[in-house]
């Protein structure tokens, strides 16, 4: 079990936070520019040496096309081992834009009616954020695997145990499709770090930059002000992504927005911050700065630097160790495409369904997405409280 010693002293502002999340109108999709979800043009020897795993096809449900449209661009659809059974909106346009993306006849008003199809294998959940957690722990009741769209859940550090529990009792395997973890230079560190070639890192930065100069449509406006810390995958990646290690204390600071509608009043978190700087001690004993901002617009993306004992990465590896081993993804199948979030939806759907294949255990499993996610859920508590340094919970399979 996880250990946290003050969890249980903060949960009920959080779980009202998240619960009002629930109170307010649906919004309709829009056509709207999110950075860094653009496809990356195709590379032509993405697919050198692959080979399939197996000859059967995993059978997927997939549920949610919203504004990012994340339900049909991991490409589950062209994958050579995967059929998509059914498919899921709460409303109907977007359903029926869902089953003809990904090439399903078979559609369902909502996730729940979906997990009772006994012909689902696994499910991709793909809806809105403050839902992650309650959805994933649906599909894990009707005995089914399931990946999710990041983060694995939404401010609520008893739905972390609660996920975390199910998911090491249920038998079935979880996945949390958090891209960084297969942007080139995050996979190229992750290699390196495993051959050594880093010794421990002492440090490691991430930085995850998202301005908008009005609200990005959302389900029920959900993303108008939440705590940047609140979505901290895509930088925090760049320490567990790298390591598979965990962040043990933070101290974070917060700094009140100049965008108008991310302010404290008009926001139903009561977030009075539109960025958030956590300074993290991590489980080697190192430290990490992982930024998350909504406000100043220009640079803005996912990124991230490791500095080690034997060597750093700053756009390419620099140190003692001169034996570097093949730094290149995996390759893909012949009819995936790496896709969006810098060249890494196709990379993370091939893991999930190769892991489930193979019954091994998949790259981002449960401990490495709560321990991005629950990191920064306890960092917004540590800038609500000026910088108090604060324990984590652990989540360790």
């Amino acid at each position: 079990m996880p250990q946290s010693a003050s969890r249980r002293s903060f949960l009920q502002a959080l779980g009202a936070a998240a619960a009002a999340a629930s109170l307010v109108p649906a919004a309709p999709a829009q056509e709207t520019e999110i950075p860094g979800l653009a496809n990356v043009p195709k590379d032509a020897n993405a697919s050198e040496g692959w080979q399939p795993v197996s000859d059967r096809k995993l059978r997927v449900g997939i549920v949610g096309f919203g504004v990012c449209q994340f339900g049909a661009a991991f490409s589950f659809q062209d994958h050579p081992n995967v059929e998509v059974v059914a498919v899921s909106d709460l409303f109907p346009d977007r359903c029926a834009q869902l089953a003809q993306a990904c090439r399903c006849a078979r559609t369902y008003p909502s996730l729940e009616e979906l997990v009772k199809d006994d012909q689902i294998e696994a499910v991709f959940v793909a809806t809105d954020a403050p839902s992650h957690g309650r959805h994933c722990l649906e599909v894990l009741r009707h005995g089914k695997h399931v990946a999710c769209a990041v983060p694995a859940v939404f401010g609520s550090l008893d739905e972390a145990v609660e996920l975390f529990d199910a998911v090491q009792t249920s038998g079935r395997h979880y996945m949390m499709f958090e891209t960084s973890c297969f942007h080139a230079d995050l996979h190229a560190m992750r290699t390196l770090y495993q051959a050594g070639a880093f010794g421990k890192l002492l440090y490691a930065e991430g930085e995850y930059y998202h301005y908008a100069a009005d609200p990005i449509p959302s389900y029920r406006e959900w993303r108008v002000g939440v705590p940047p810390q609140w979505y901290p995958t895509h930088s925090n990646a760049y320490y567990v992504g790298v390591t598979g290690g965990s962040f043990t204390e933070v101290s974070c600071m917060g700094m009140p927005s100049a965008t108008s509608w991310l302010q404290a009043p008009n926001n139903r978190y009561a977030n009075p911050f539109g960025t958030e700087i956590a300074l993290f001690r991590t489980s080697e004993g190192g430290m990490a700065r992982m930024a998350v901002s909504w406000d100043s617009p220009g640079h803005e993306g996912e990124m991230g630097r490791v500095r080690g004992q034997r060597g750093s990465f700053y756009g390419q590896f620099a140190g003692l160790t001169g034996n570097l081993p093949d730094q290149a993804r995996p390759p893909l199948p012949p009819s995936v495409e790496a896709g969006g979030h810098g060249g890494s939806h196709g990379y993370l759907m091939n893991e999930f369904v190769t892991a489930v294949l193979l019954d091994r255990l998949p790259m981002v499993n449960i401990a490495w997405a709560l321990n991005m996610t629950v990191s920064g859920i306890v960092a917004h508590q540590s800038a609500l409280r000026d910088g108090e340094l604060m324990k984590i919970p652990q989540y360790a399979v």
